[in-house]
């Protein structure tokens, strides 16, 4: 496994164990929103995982893009795909989003070592 998608990984489950660990019941209720929220509906999942990267890029949170670069490759999207909701975020987010487009990029390809 790439080191990088190894460590973000092992963070993001040490650290949710960690948060939702404090039982506060807003923070539970957000998590289970957040889950809940991607599941099939009139829209696939993988539409709406495509939809967070975007929205996750625009909003420039690494986390998020890294989280949805995720779940985009255990659902199976392509280079091409993912490539093209770049080209969404950073016509929508502007030249902002250019350096998050280099990282997220960069995951994808880690994503692709395993």
């Amino acid at each position: 496994m790439n080191p990088k998608v190894k460590e973000f990984r092992e963070y993001r489950e040490k650290m949710n164990e960690k948060i939702l660990s404090k039982n506060n019941l807003v923070i539970k209720r957000i998590y289970n929103i957040d889950t809940n929220t991607y599941q099939e509906g009139a829209l696939s999942t993988r539409e709406k995982e495509l939809m967070g990267l975007v929205a996750s890029m625009v909003l420039r949170c690494d986390d998020c893009v890294k989280y949805h670069l995720e779940t985009c490759y255990e659902l199976g999207l392509n280079t091409d795909q993912i490539m093209e909701a770049f080209s969404v975020a950073n016509l929508v987010g502007g030249t902002i989003v250019i350096p998050h487009t280099r990282r997220a990029l960069e995951y994808w390809e880690a994503l692709q070592e395993e």
